[in-house]
């Protein structure tokens, strides 16, 4: 670990060190602190670092990351964001791995190699996307879904995103941004019933910041990598 975090540049770990410490104060200052919010929150944010780098550490983050994202998702019976955690973010984080751990860069063994979508590629995930949606609907209205317009689109656009990251597409990033702002508003809506639940809004503002940051970081390995 100690190598990993000697590979951060000065503006890496400054924006790591800045997002752990916004997070866990906002954890820590909340009513119903939740250690277990906290826990993955700190992991996320670390996973995200790593994957601005293109590193495999953050994938194999990712997976402790959708098992406690999961659990939390399950106490507020949002099954949606359950089944993402457990069911779709999970496995593709191993099938990421394993895909990243395969392809490293030639210019940097420690980063992944940067992969352009064909227009295949492009065809076959908007055809799962709409199946995952058109799915997942149905199986959330049929659970009872607290806010179920935003849990399927957070489905929709998780599906999305971790497609391009298992293709090694720099747009993964992009992806994940715009599944942040969709659960910004879902956590705003769980935290207007229970306030215990504002930190997870901070959480994902957080982990928006750190999305962006990935896709500039992205663009600019794939140009060098080209």
């Amino acid at each position: 670990m100690n190598h990993l975090i000697q590979s951060l540049s000065k503006k890496e770990r400054a924006i790591w060190i800045v997002s752990l410490f916004v997070v866990t104060v906002s954890n820590m200052v909340s009513g119903g602190f939740d250690p277990l919010t906290l826990l993955s929150a700190l992991i996320g944010v670390t996973s995200l670092i790593f994957a601005a780098k293109g590193n495999v550490w953050a994938q194999i983050l990712m997976i402790v990351f959708s098992i406690l994202y999961g659990i939390i998702s399950f106490r507020f019976r949002y099954w949606g964001e359950m089944i993402i955690s457990l069911g779709l973010t999970l496995p593709m984080s191993v099938w990421s791995t394993m895909t990243w751990l395969r392809n490293p860069s030639e210019k940097n063994g420690n980063e992944v190699a940067i992969r352009k979508l064909n227009r295949r590629h492009a065809a076959a995930l908007a055809v799962s996307s709409l199946a995952v949606t058109t799915g997942a609907y149905f199986l959330l209205r049929a659970l009872h879904t607290p806010n179920i317009v935003f849990s399927t689109f957070s489905i929709t656009t998780s599906f999305f995103s971790a497609s391009l990251a298992m293709l090694r597409s720099s747009y993964f990033a992009l992806g994940y941004s715009a599944n942040d702002i969709v659960l910004i508003v879902l956590w705003i809506l769980a935290s207007m019933e229970d306030p215990v639940y504002i930190p997870v809004v901070v959480n994902y503002s957080i982990f928006l910041f750190n999305d962006l940051y990935g896709f500039v970081s992205w663009k600019k390995r794939e140009a060098r990598q080209n």
